[in-house]
């Protein structure tokens, strides 16, 4: 028995190895075949980029409430992030996805929405190279500029004229809730397709800004109780 025992053990020790030589030998190949950042450089100086000091606070903060929590804490990859959502996504679509703002910059920069190990792994690798090279609000505010909203908006100051018709600068907490929700689905999630499901999400991230003490209770039911005012 012990000598079947101590091949067994012998066998997976040979396995563990082999798939981590694999897997080393994967990120040397994936490395040298990433993409430079010279187009996140470029996007920074495009004449509509927005600063991160021009846009609301309520709307950062409600952006890293609901994709990001622990953004300003991990490296690019929130292994804490992973494990909670998959967990909290078994009973609640409104939930938070596992993928960090970085990644999504990753992604929406060079990459496609592929569902592949390979996507995966570029993207993970593309966050960590990414977060070497810029600041967390640096990340953030390209972030701001650059995701898809829905009715062809790219970019939260684009979805702030498109959906409301007003500057960026104008938001109320409501409204900058409301926007925060629609990088999940912006096609079929906005106010203009699906009031419904977006009001559902829009009272889900304020609920989320109130448990991290990002806003007060009576800002909480006031931004509940304002009425949607498209444009």
């Amino acid at each position: 028995m012990k000598r079947l025992f101590s091949l067994l053990f012998g066998f997976l020790a040979v396995v563990v190895l082999t798939c981590a030589l694999l897997g080393t030998l994967a990120v040397i190949v994936a490395s040298r075949q990433l993409p430079t950042l010279d187009a996140i450089v470029a996007f920074r100086s495009t004449p509509d980029y927005v600063p991160l000091r021009e846009i609301p606070a309520t709307l950062t903060q409600a952006v890293v409430a609901i994709e990001d929590e622990r953004f300003y804490l991990h490296d690019g990859i929130d292994y804490v992030g992973v494990i909670r959502a998959g967990i909290a996504n078994l009973s609640d679509d409104l939930s938070q996805g596992a993928s960090t703002l970085t990644m999504q910059v990753a992604r929406n920069f060079f990459l496609s929405r592929e569902k592949t190990y390979t996507r995966k792994l570029y993207e993970a690798m593309l966050a960590y190279r990414i977060e070497r090279a810029l600041s967390k609000d640096e990340i953030l505010e390209i972030y701001m500029n650059k995701v898809y909203l829905g009715q062809g908006a790219y970019g939260f100051a684009d979805a702030a004229r498109v959906y409301f018709g007003k500057p960026l600068g104008k938001l109320t907490l409501a409204e900058s809730a409301m926007l925060a929700g629609l990088p999940k689905a912006p096609s079929a999630n906005n106010p203009v397709v699906n009031p419904r499901r977006a009001r559902q999400r829009q009272a889900y991230i304020l609920h989320r800004m109130l448990e991290l003490g990002r806003i007060t209770r009576p800002q909480y039911d006031a931004a509940l109780l304002e009425p949607l005012r498209l444009r």
